[in-house]
């Protein structure tokens, strides 16, 4: 029996996170091995064993293992931030770019870099967190003001207006210096690629961090989802929980768009693919987004570098043209089981 009282045996869902564990290290295989320059297997795995001086080996080591770890850690970010954000709000809707948190995240990296010239990612990573941190402030109070409080629908149209208004700012910034906006075009589309090394590294402390608190608020936020008074009841301390979700949706955004860029469908649609065969139980909702999620966005980002070799399609984009079908498709299939 796969189920005990309609939910998913705890050892069939620990045997699932293997196997995305798994599935996450293929695509991570398949984002070193393939992609727009053609390179033997043999010679790939000569990079990882043995490596050279050869331009291919140069090819593996400099730019597709760090663009892999890249998209392994901004993956991960983006899925648990949107299964952190939809718990604490009981939004389905709720995620990173919808709700604005990305695009204001991006504002304050094109402010850092485009009017105060910085190019240290660990300086203006701060800038990052500062726009996601107001962006989640404004859209909530945007999104609550009025009666009928902060809707699902009210958030989410706060979030697009938000996020158009930021992505309006950020380009009126870029346009007085073409030098910035030609160096951040492909940031701002979102893309894994171009990073060096030194990029992850200064970074991964702040990834590191989101993860790691992010996981261990799945009790509280099973207990919240009850809502605010039976969490009460059963010992949560409602205010230092959502405080605690805040910082760790802001750390994830912040340091995940600092270093790719605004990406958006990511955390709304992982989550909700999670949901339906886990359920609702966010101590294996979260950990199933943050593997599932960067399987979603490598395998993205290797098709984009297939479909237009020798160049290639932003993994943003890419993202976009995986992610929203995906979601829609569920959508259809939630309003229809409830019919």
């Amino acid at each position: 029996m796969l189920r005990e009282g309609g939910q998913v045996r705890p050892a069939v869902l620990a045997g699932g996170l293997l196997a995305a564990l798994g599935l996450l290290v293929l695509v991570a295989a398949a984002s070193v091995a393939l992609g727009a320059r053609s390179i033997p297997l043999q010679t790939v795995l000569d990079a990882l064993a043995a490596p050279g001086a050869s331009s291919d080996h140069t090819v593996v080591r400099e730019v597709r293992i760090p663009r892999t770890l890249l998209g392994i850690g901004v993956g991960a970010a983006l899925g648990l931030a949107g299964a952190l954000m939809q718990s604490l709000t009981r939004n389905p809707l709720a995620d990173p770019g919808l709700l604005g948190v990305n695009e204001g995240a991006a504002l304050g990296v094109t402010v850092a870099m485009g009017l105060l010239g910085l190019s240290d990612p660990a300086v203006y990573v701060w800038f990052a967190f500062a726009g996601a941190a107001l962006a989640s402030v404004a859209v909530y109070a945007l999104g609550s003001a009025g009666r009928s409080g902060a809707g699902p629908v009210r958030l989410a149209l706060a979030g697009v207006a938000l996020g158009m208004v930021c992505t309006a700012a950020a380009s009126a910034i870029l346009r007085i210096d073409p030098e910035t906006f030609d160096r951040m075009r492909f940031w701002l589309t979102g893309s894994l690629a171009g990073q060096t090394p030194d990029v992850l590294v200064r970074l991964a402390p702040f990834l590191v961090a989101g993860l790691v608190l992010g996981l261990l608020l799945a009790r509280p936020l099973n207990m919240l989802s009850l809502g605010d008074d039976a969490g009460k009841a059963l010992g949560v301390a409602v205010t230092r929980t959502r405080m605690l979700t805040a910082v760790a949706v802001t750390l994830l955004c912040g340091s995940a768009t600092a270093a790719a860029g605004p990406l958006w469908f990511v955390g709304l649609a992982v989550p909700h693919a999670v949901r339906a065969v886990v359920g609702h139980d966010q101590r294996w909702v979260l950990p199933y987004s943050a593997l599932v999620a960067p399987v979603l966005l490598l395998a993205a980002d290797v098709v984009g570098r297939l479909v237009a070799a020798p160049g290639e399609v932003q993994v943003g984009i890419m993202s976009a043209v995986i992610g929203a079908p995906l979601f829609i498709l569920m959508a259809r299939r939630r309003r229809l089981a409830a019919l």
